[in-house]
Order: C-alpha cells, then structure tokens, then sequence
C-alpha cells in the first residue's frame, strides 16, 4: 500500500489512474467516495502534475462516472463555494455553462417571465467556458444592460429586489473558474463540466436542468440524493436544445423527483403553444447572445408574439411548475402569458437594469 500523504490520503491521481479509473474501458473500476472526494481536494489544490490531471479526466470521460462520484466531486466543489441565500427560494437554474452556438438562449427571457409571474429565478454561468466556450447567461445579460460581474451577496440581493437573479462564477466558485486553463487545454469536456452546473449557489430547494437521455437525469438525481451537501426538495429536468435549460420543440420527455419520488412523462410540445421544430429558434451563430438579448427584450415588452415568444412563455411555465407555484404546466403557461401581457415582465427586466 501507498504511503499516506500527510495533507491528502493515500490517493494520488497517479496511483488511482494506475488502479482504478485508468485500467481501460471494460476494466476499469468506480472510485469509493473517498477515493473521490481526495482526487477533488487534490485537483482543486493544483497538486497534480497537468498530465497526470488530463489523463484521469480523461479516463473518468470514458469510464462514465457514476453517481456517488459525481456527489463526492460535488461536495467537495461545495467546500470551496460562496453561497448567497435570497431571502425567498428561488428555482435553481443550471445550464451548461460552455454555452450554445446555434439556437437563441431563452433563460433569461423565461427567467424573468416566470419572476414576473411569482416565481424567484436563480441562474449562473462563466464567461466563455471550455471546451466550446460560446454564449451562456452572462453574454446575454450583458447585451440587455444587465450588471452581472456581482459579488454573491450582491446576486442574492438582485433575486430579492427583482425575483431574478444572476450568480457569476468566478466570483461564488473561484476554484473551479481557478481551472479555466486546464480545462481549455483537455479539448473535451471533463465531470467539471457537469459538476459545476449544479453548484446551486443560492441554496435553492428546487433544481431545473436538462439531459439529452433519461439516464442522465436519472443519474443526476441519484448524485443529489447522495450528495451530503445538498438537500434538495425537487428537481425537474427536460430534454433541452444542445443541452441548454431551454425546453426543445416537439416530443420530449420530463423528469421531476419530489422527496424522494422520481417520475417522468412525455410531453409535446405543440400542445403548449410550441407548435414548431428545433430549427425555427435558431438565430445567426456569430451573434446568438445579441440575437437572443433582443429577442428577450421584444417577447417581455410584447413587441413579439411569434414563436419565440411561445417558447419563452413555455420555458417560463416550466420554471413555475417547477417551483410547484401550478399545479400543472398548462397552469404556468397561463401564469407566464399573463405575465408578459401584464407588463409585469418588461418591469422586471427594467428593474434588473437599475439594480
């Protein structure tokens, strides 16, 4: 056996990919969640040798981590993370933070209807994270006017004052966004990439994602349920485009855990006004945080009515549900269309802007 290192364990990178995680496709085996949580507190450290680091990343992407290891990565990523609470408890929002490139970002949109409507809305990204560092939460806020450079107390504040709030990482997660370089040089995502989406900085009881299986929602269930830092109360999660939290046209599953209760269901969504295919929101792809900051602003004054509009107002209703302030999705889409048409929509972006 290994000598125990004084400050870590006895689980050096070198030693698990060895044997553990780097044995090979078929051979390879799960770490314990000690083994786990000492490989987080050791890459957060900037301990590993960068080979050695880019080579158990890579090894943890072919061997697919499982749920208790994603947890323990999790919670130790939460020792190093500034939380906020707001005084309410919002809806945790967390897309992938490496952005999109094709299609509009409607969160913000669907954020601030859903505010609007009575529903606290937390969101959160870097800027420009690896690998495909395009545009996420921050850009568009940035193009509406938006302060998003914000101290956590100061986010926590805005949820308050506003009903929707934008967390920014490099100032709530300083560690991971310490490993922006590394990451960047891999070329291909790492668990960091899933991890860091569900920092949930406010603290909030009610987490919505999205997943491109069932199984993955599944299993990010199974990571909140073993994670000991975590104590969510419910999670939705829906089939997004390009992995994004926002909802994709026509047949998708949902997937909601309640108290320890998970269930999914099939939606179209045609149904809820979103009677169109993935390619109808797609916006010019040098531009898509200005294309959606302008989009986001002609839906919430109700200069738009189209199908962008639709969407939002689905999204929006789905982060109502979400909350559970409806009983039914059918039941947000009414709360969040009232909301736009109210005008109580375009107030809170205005408010956003002065905060």
């Amino acid at each position: 056996m290994a000598a125990a290192d004084t400050e870590f364990g006895e689980w050096p990178l070198k030693r698990l990919m060895t044997e553990v995680v780097g044995t090979g496709t078929k051979s390879a085996e799960d770490m314990t969640r000690a083994q786990a949580m000492e490989a987080m507190r050791r890459i957060l450290a900037d301990e590993p040798d960068h080979t050695t680091l880019g080579a158990f990343w890579l090894a943890n992407r072919w061997k697919h981590n499982n749920a208790e290891e994603l947890a323990a990565y999790t919670d130790v990523m939460a020792e190093h993370v500034q939380y906020a609470e707001p005084k309410v408890d919002p809806v945790d929002c967390g897309a992938n933070y490496d952005g999109k490139g094709k299609t509009a970002i409607l969160g913000v949109a669907a954020g601030v209807a859903a505010a609007a409507a009575g529903t606290p809305v937390v969101v959160h990204s870097g800027d420009r994270v690896p690998t495909q560092k395009q545009d996420a939460y921050k850009h568009v806020l940035d193009e509406l006017g938006v302060r998003t450079e914000l101290d956590p107390d100061e986010s926590a504040d805005m949820v308050d004052d506003t009903g929707f709030g934008f967390y920014y990482q490099p100032a709530f997660n300083p560690a991971i966004h310490d490993l922006w370089e590394r990451r960047d040089n891999m070329g291909v995502r790492t668990f960091v990439n899933t991890i860091e989406t569900i920092a949930n900085p406010a603290n909030a009881s009610t987490h919505l994602g999205s997943f491109y299986h069932l199984a993955f929602a599944k299993k990010m269930v199974n990571t909140f349920e073993a994670s000991e830092h975590h104590d969510l109360r419910r999670v939705v999660m829906f089939q997004g485009m390009e992995g994004y939290d926002d909802i994709r046209p026509g047949y998708t599953k949902v997937a909601e855990w309640t108290n320890g209760e998970f269930d999914d269901f099939e939606i179209e969504t045609a149904e809820y006004g979103m009677d169109f295919e993935y390619d109808d929101l797609g916006v010019d792809e040098d531009d898509v945080a200005g294309d959606s900051a302008e989009i986001t602003e002609a839906v919430l004054s109700g200069e738009r009515d189209d199908r962008f509009a639709d969407a939002v107002a689905l999204n929006a209703a789905l982060r109502i549900y979400a909350r559970e302030d409806a009983d039914s999705i059918d039941e947000g889409l009414e709360m969040a269309r009232e909301a736009i048409e109210s005008g109580a929509a375009a107030d809170v972006l205005e408010d956003l802007r002065a905060f």
